[in-house]
């Protein structure tokens, strides 16, 4: 894959304030034949081990089973795509290891074991552990021989995860880290041979980290937990009773565990969003072909209008989260790349690219795993009565789609934090905020604009009106930082409305920068009905980050003020008319011709 190049690359949160052109994106669409083929074989893996077997994954009644298939995956290669060749795994680039995420997403129960494993069980230990711990662990971990599990949350330290209460003592004769805690909620805990535990050493105010083994002893846990969905994923509560861990298994730094936590995160969010959307194009061709089978009224279900709409929402939301992820997984490849380049060592440049880009990655934890939970409710009501049978493939999606909104994060807490994130970086002039907002301020002061920009070049009104919903988002923002200064953080109303319009301004951008270049590579005419769901998705993201924006200002702005914003919001967000409906058609008639979700 040909190495994406800009004059100045760009920032991670400096889409809302920069043009990004069409070029300078990845789009799925440019994966190779190699590419393809490492996605087939995810595809074979889970329709010939995993799919026949989801009702035995899900009962647990074998224990060994789940541990047998990651075996299997490790065969294959399938768990060392993120490591380098030289620790026994095959260095795959981040776009590739996200097209891994993607296609094994689809694997329910499996997809979470296989994801513990490969993301938040290996990479702490690949991208901070030192020569000896990498040699030791890694070629095990990507060869599957061990399994590896992660245990961070407390039963009282979730999203706070730097109140946790385990504690690590260093032994009389300094040999040992000796450690005593409780955690819950551990995927793969029942089986796993690795564990990369937090605790704090003595009375510090962070976390450390530990690479503990099984074979340490001093650790009991109890049953495998009863959950709403993921029930084949082994998820256990972890009890350390005076579990001696040598002193050489202290990873990183003494109180660096926090920070561990948090840029591991960032690599799981990103691979959630992919994920998600992974299980919602499965979930989406089981739905087309059970609406094509469908009979009601002497006609196919597939043929009625509300179901079409169904089918065109579903797989509009799915392409353009599609279009965002691999954008930013292209941006995080590149500045790796460019890290590396300069020197730096490659598991820090990871980090350090992965940390640029830690406002993408918590927008498209967000927009994936919501996307999900939409797509798998409108399969349950296009299967009607059989969409709430257990006997139907919708039950398990359904309840399996849940903990996503959870996982890496709750998604409350991302938007919090794509705000907080952004605001830190301007306040530290890492990104000019104030730039553009004070200029969206003069323009609202200034005669409006009635001139248009050249109406014959592709996307140009759909992109003026994308770049008059950054403006609300600027100029509602740079308003609550003025009304609320410092206490900003603790309008979390607010800074979640704002979180929905940074939100969809990134993922209306993402979809339209995709389709031009496509259009740019097979033609217009070949991209009707992308184009289609371009301009879809723009009208939806506008009329949400609209409301949005206007229970923001509602809740600060009065007066004058409130009126003077709610012209400019009103100005900002507007959009030429659009028979959303017959576009909405063209796209559904297009999936249900190909029977699948076919993008």
């Amino acid at each position: 894959m040909s190495t994406i190049t800009q004059t100045k690359a760009i920032k991670g949160g400096e889409f809302l304030i920069r043009e990004t052109l069409a070029k300078d994106i990845f789009i799925p669409e440019e994966f190779n034949e190699e590419q393809r083929m490492i996605a087939q074989t995810c595809k074979d893996f889970l329709k010939q081990e995993v799919y026949p077997r989801l009702n035995e994954i899900d009962s647990q009644k074998d224990p060994t089973l789940m541990p047998s298939l990651l075996d299997k995956a490790g065969e294959l290669g399938l768990l060392g795509t993120s490591v380098p060749q030289e620790l026994g795994g095959f260095g795959m680039d981040f776009n590739t290891t996200m097209l891994v995420a993607e296609t094994l997403g689809a694997g329910y129960s499996f997809a979470v074991g296989i994801s513990a494993h490969t993301g938040i069980g290996t990479l702490p230990i690949l991208y901070y552990g030192n020569e000896a711990q990498k040699q030791k662990y890694i070629p095990n971990l990507a060869s599957g021989k061990w399994k590896a599990a992660y245990c961070l949350t407390e039963p009282d330290s979730g999203s706070d995860a730097n109140s946790g209460k385990t504690k690590a003592v260093l032994s009389a004769d300094g040999k040992h880290y000796v450690i005593n805690g409780q955690k819950m909620w551990i995927t793969n805990g029942g089986f796993a041979d690795i564990y990369v535990v937090f605790a704090k050493i003595d009375n510090d105010k962070n976390l450390s980290a530990f690479i503990v083994e099984k074979a340490f002893g001093g650790i009991t846990m109890n049953e495998e937990e009863h959950k709403m969905g993921i029930k084949g994923s082994s998820t256990r509560q972890i009890f350390f009773n005076d579990c001696k861990v040598p002193v050489e298994n202290l990873l990183s730094e003494r109180e660096n565990g926090f920070k561990i936590a948090v840029n591991i995160l960032n690599i799981g969010r990103i691979k959630l969003g992919i994920a998600a959307i992974g299980g919602s194009k499965a979930t989406i061709s089981q739905a087309v072909k059970y609406a094509k089978e469908r009979k009601q009224f002497g006609t196919s279900i597939a043929n009625f209008g509300a179901i079409k709409h169904k089918i065109s929402e579903m797989a509009t939301k799915v392409f353009v989260s599609e279009s965002a992820c691999y954008r930013a997984s292209q941006n995080i490849d590149d500045a790796y790349e460019a890290l590396s380049a300069a020197g730096m060592d490659k598991a820090q440049a990871r980090l350090k690219a992965l940390e640029e880009f830690a406002i993408e990655c918590a927008i498209l934890k967000v927009h994936g795993s919501e996307v999900l939970d939409f797509t798998v409710d409108e399969g349950v009501q296009i299967y009607g009565g059989m969409g709430f049978s257990a006997e139907g493939p919708m039950d398990r999606a359904y309840r399996d789609a849940r903990i996503n909104r959870i996982f890496e994060g709750t998604n409350e807490i991302n938007r919090l934090l794509t705000i907080d994130m952004l605001m830190k970086r301007a306040m530290k002039g890492t990104i000019d905020l104030m730039t553009p907002a004070m200029a969206v301020q003069k323009e609202l002061m200034a005669i409006p604009d009635f001139g248009s920009a050249d109406d014959s070049a592709l996307f140009a009104k759909e992109k003026k009106a994308l770049a008059n919903l950054k403006k609300a988002g600027l100029m509602i923002s740079g308003a609550a930082v003025q009304k609320f200064m410092m206490k900003l953080s603790e309008e979390q109303e607010v800074l979640m409305n704002l979180a929905d319009m940074l939100i969809e301004s990134y993922a209306a951008e993402s979809v339209l920068l995709r389709v031009e270049k496509l259009i740019g590579i097979r033609g217009e005419a070949a991209c009707a009905v992308e184009k289609d769901m371009a301009i879809v998705y723009l009208h939806y993201a506008i009329e949400k980050a609209a409301g949005a924006g206007k229970q923001a200002i509602y809740a600060f702005a009065e007066g004058d003020e409130l009126r003077f914003m709610q012209l400019g919001l009103k100005r900002f967000t507007k959009i030429d008319p659009f028979n959303l409906k017959e576009a909405r058609r063209r796209i559904a008639n297009h999936i249900i011709a190909k029977g699948e979700y076919p993008f």
